[in-house]
């Protein structure tokens, strides 16, 4: 067992095909800010002015859902549903591909979404997040135990670490997933509609941010030089 599962391809490897096969391409920077945070955006805004998108909720949805306590939600529920769907569409047609993470998301979006739709209980898409953060933490868990990396996957292979501290962030990640999911339990059974929204966005971008602030030593200590990360193998 060696050193890093972060490998890069020998140069032999590396050289270009002669087949006329598109190479998928990466979104800028700001184009996967904007496919990642415009839906919860989006949701935040049309959760405080709801009114502003009966026009366009009301074709979809029941006139009893737009007025009382849960009107807010509603309508911000069905405009994240829409608009998970458009962002995964822009990023197929950008990349030519679907990244799992966004294409799981959306799935649990759209699934919840309609429960909470048509049950009419707005518990289903508070829950949604939970669920979300417990697939992420079993994933990461289960690449362990079956040394299969994920995380890198989630870094979009921009970082090379050695092996321990591969498993090290692995370890904290997942734990950090699962915390996300209790604390996201606690909010949405215990505070309002509003606090809840609040909490999803900026509150759960803020508190994921910091963590990854902190994780920055670990990452620095084991990280490795990309002569290092040329040679060493791609699994645990």
């Amino acid at each position: 067992m060696s050193a890093s599962f972060l490998k890069k391809p020998p140069a032999s490897a590396r050289r270009p095909s002669n087949d006329n096969k598109a190479q998928p391409k990466k979104p800028s920077a700001l184009l996967k800010f904007a496919l990642e945070m415009g839906p919860l955006l989006l949701f935040f805004f049309a959760n405080s002015r709801p009114a502003l998108f009966h026009p366009f909720v009301s074709l979809f949805v029941p006139a009893e859902l737009l007025s009382g306590e849960n009107a807010g939600l509603y309508s911000a529920t069905l405009v994240l549903m829409f608009a998970a769907v458009l962002a995964l569409a822009v990023s197929y047609w950008v990349t030519r591909k679907i990244a799992i993470m966004p294409l799981v998301t959306a799935l649990l979006v759209l699934s919840f979404g309609a429960l909470s739709l048509y049950l009419h209980d707005p518990s289903f898409i508070k829950m949604k997040p939970t669920i979300l953060y417990v697939l992420f933490s079993l994933a990461l868990f289960g690449g362990l135990y079956f040394n299969k990396p994920l995380l890198p996957i989630m870094f979009d292979q921009s970082i090379a670490l050695t092996e321990t501290g591969w498993r090290l962030l692995t370890l904290r990640w997942g734990a950090f997933f699962l915390a996300l999911a209790v604390l996201n339990e606690l909010v949405w059974r215990t505070q309002s509609n509003d606090v809840w929204v609040a909490f999803k966005f900026p509150g759960i971008l803020i508190i994921i941010f910091v963590f990854t602030l902190t994780q920055i030593p670990l990452i620095k200590k084991h990280e490795l030089t990309p002569a290092e990360a040329e040679t060493a193998p791609e699994h645990f």
